[in-house]
C-alpha cells in the first residue's frame, strides 16, 4: 500500500463543535426598526405628558411669583432662589416642624400596618377557624367602602375618646388591621409559601407565633416592603383625614400646611407654595427610588399581575 492510499483511506476529519463560521442572527428589517422607534417615541411622549406638571412646578419654584403664569416655559428666564427660604419660614412654624409631624404619623402607620396586617393575613392563610371564608369575604368587601362613608362615625368615636388634635386617630386604626388591601396582598403571598415549612416546624414543636416570626416574616420581605412603601406614600399624601382630625396648627402635617399657603380669598404666594411642594415630594421620590425593586417583586409574587 502506497502512502497515497494510506492518506486516502483515513477518515475525514470531523469539524469540532463551534469551529465553523459563527452563525449570525438575522438583522432586523427596516419595518421592525421603524415600529420599534415609533413605540419608543410614543412612550417618551406619554412620559413627558405625565411628567410635565411636575416639571412645570419644579421650574416655577425657581421663578419670581410675577413670572410664574406669564412665562410658562420650563426653563426659567429669571432665577429666584428666595422662594425656598420664604416658603420654609412663611408659616407659623418652620417647615421642618410639619415634616417631622408627617414623619411621626407615617412611622406609626407603617409599623402598625406591617404588624397587624401580616398577623391577620397569616390567620387567613394558615389557620383554620370557623367562618374563615365568610370573614375573608367581608374583609374584601370593606375595600369598596370609601372613607367618606366611615369618617363621620369615626370622628364621633374619636371625639368621645378625646383623641381629636392628637396622632391617635391616624395611627391607632393601623394597629387594628383596617387596611384590607394589604391583608389581601399578604394572604396571596403567604399562600405561595410551601406548607411543608410550617408543618415541619409544627412537628418540631414550634407554635404559630414562632412560625410566624421565624419562618413566614423572613420569607415575606417583598410583600412587607410593598406594604411599607404603599403605606408611606398614602399616609404622606393623606390630606382629608389629617384635615379632619388635626385642627391645631401645631399638629399640622405637610399636606395641611401646604393648604394654608392659600387664603380664604384664593390668593396665594405661588412661588413659596411650589417650592415647599417640591420639598414635600422629595421623601416620596426617595422611598420609591430605593424600594422600587422590592415593590415590583412584591406585586409580581402576590398574584396582582
Amino acid at each position: 500500500m502506497t502512502d497515497t492510499d494510506v492518506v486516502s483511506a483515513r477518515p475525514a476529519a470531523v469539524p469540532r463543535e463551534g469551529a465553523g463560521p459563527r452563525a449570525t442572527a438575522p438583522r432586523p428589517s427596516w419595518g421592525f426598526r421603524v415600529r420599534r422607534a415609533a413605540k419608543h417615541a410614543v412612550l417618551i411622549l406619554g412620559g413627558f405628558v405625565m411628567l410635565y406638571p411636575l416639571l412645570w412646578m419644579l421650574s416655577s419654584s425657581f421663578k419670581p411669583t410675577a413670572l410664574i403664569f406669564r412665562d410658562p416655559a420650563l426653563i426659567p428666564t429669571e432665577l429666584d432662589l428666595s422662594n425656598y427660604t420664604l416658603g420654609w419660614y412663611a408659616l407659623e412654624h418652620p417647615f421642618t416642624h410639619y415634616l417631622l409631624n408627617s414623619f411621626v404619623i407615617v412611622a406609626g402607620a407603617v409599623l402598625g400596618n406591617l404588624l397587624s396586617c401580616s398577623m391577620a393575613a397569616y390567620a387567613f392563610a394558615r389557620l383554620n377557624f370557623r367562618g374563615r371564608r365568610l370573614w375573608f369575604a367581608v374583609m374584601l368587601m370593606s375595600i369598596m367602602l370609601p372613607i367618606h362613608v366611615v369618617i363621620v362615625p369615626q370622628y364621633v368615636l374619636f371625639s368621645q375618646l378625646d383623641w381629636i388634635n392628637t396622632y391617635l386617630p391616624l395611627v391607632v386604626p393601623k394597629l387594628l388591621a383596617t387596611d384590607a388591601f394589604f391583608i389581601f396582598l399578604m394572604v396571596q403571598f403567604f399562600r405561595g409559601i410551601p406548607r411543608s415549612l410550617s408543618e415541619a416546624a409544627l412537628i418540631d414543636g414550634a407554635g404559630h407565633i414562632r412560625i410566624f416570626f421565624r419562618i413566614m416574616l423572613p420569607l415575606s420581605l417583598p410583600a412587607l416592603a410593598t406594604t411599607a412603601i404603599f403605606t408611606f406614600i398614602w399616609t404622606w399624601n393623606d390630606f382629608f383625614s389629617q384635615l379632619i382630625f388635626l385642627t391645631d396648627p401645631d399638629m399640622y402635617t405637610v399636606p395641611v400646611a401646604l393648604r394654608t399657603f392659600v387664603d380664604s380669598t384664593g390668593e396665594s404666594s405661588w412661588g413659596p407654595l411650589f417650592a415647599m411642594s417640591i420639598v414635600s415630594l422629595v421623601p416620596i421620590f426617595l422611598i420609591f427610588l430605593f424600594g422600587q425593586k422590592y415593590l415590583v417583586k412584591g406585586i409580581a409574587t402576590t398574584g396582582l399581575k
